[in-house]
């Protein structure tokens, strides 16, 4: 196995990705495929080259938070969550839904969705989160995302919360970028680099590339990652956006066990 490795540059282990824990193998078996896969993840040169300078940029200004924003159109449409779009947006991304084939679940109620949890934070949502958590505005945070939808109408609100946010297309040269021009995945794994080296690493939606990069700063050592309850959470949001303070002051005071004086 070793061997063919630096014969052929490239092994590929089928089966290797989400699969570890569907396939009936002992848990020590599991753990020691995790290991090796995790030993032996490696970018090319060129996407590694790239990737450590961007941390060292970021680096350069202090610690700073890698949030993976799961807010593109593929994934409001794959996912039918559609709060706090207008109808036109909510109704393209139904109609991009309806016509990709290969997504088997064509009805979503996007209430439902939202309230199970099953809904990536909104950047609004991601911003309040943050500052509740006692992060001040002066937070460095890189973005680990493709094209947000929306664009800036949306991202302004998280914006207005973190002004020191920053993308790759704001760190790197477009001379830089243009080298993985049409390469979707060649972006993500410097996305994939940045996030793993980052001080706290934060996802707004637990999909594969999120449950990777957690399992990746555990494999090599305690690296703080903050997985947003996302279920708990809406009810706080909702609560906020109703201005309903007092009930929100007591779920709060009564999931921490208190009594608010």
């Amino acid at each position: 196995m070793i061997s063919t490795r630096y014969i052929l540059q490239v092994v590929h282990i089928p089966k290797s990705d989400s699969r570890l824990a569907n396939n009936g193998l002992p848990i020590d078996i599991q753990r020691l495929r995790c290991r090796c896969l995790y030993q032996s993840l490696h970018f090319s040169d060129l996407i590694e080259d790239l990737g450590k300078k961007l941390v060292e940029c970021l680096r350069s200004r202090g610690n700073f938070i890698a949030l993976h924003l799961r807010y593109e159109k593929d994934m409001l449409a794959f996912t039918g969550c559609t709060y706090g779009l207008s109808d036109s947006e909510a109704n393209e991304l139904r109609i991009l839904r309806e016509r990709t084939s290969h997504w088997k679940l064509k009805d979503i109620n996007s209430t439902e969705q939202r309230s199970e949890g099953n809904c990536p934070l909104t950047p609004n949502e991601v911003g309040i989160f943050l500052r509740s958590m006692g992060y001040p505005e002066s937070t460095w945070i890189y973005l680990a995302a493709g094209e947000i939808y929306g664009g800036d109408k949306y991202l302004s609100k998280l914006r207005s919360y973190f002004p020191n946010l920053v993308s790759k297309e704001m760190l790197a040269t477009k001379e830089e970028l243009g080298k993985f021009k049409n390469h979707a995945s060649q972006v993500a794994a410097l996305d994939y680099i940045i996030a793993f080296e980052s001080d706290v690493f934060v996802p707004s939606h637990s999909g594969n590339m999120a449950k990777v990069v957690e399992g990746h700063r555990r494999f090599l050592g305690h690296r703080r990652t903050i997985t947003p309850d996302r279920r708990g959470l809406v009810e706080l949001f909702d609560l906020l956006e109703r201005g309903d303070l007092m009930e929100l002051i007591w779920l709060l005071a009564r999931k921490q066990g208190q009594s608010p004086a």
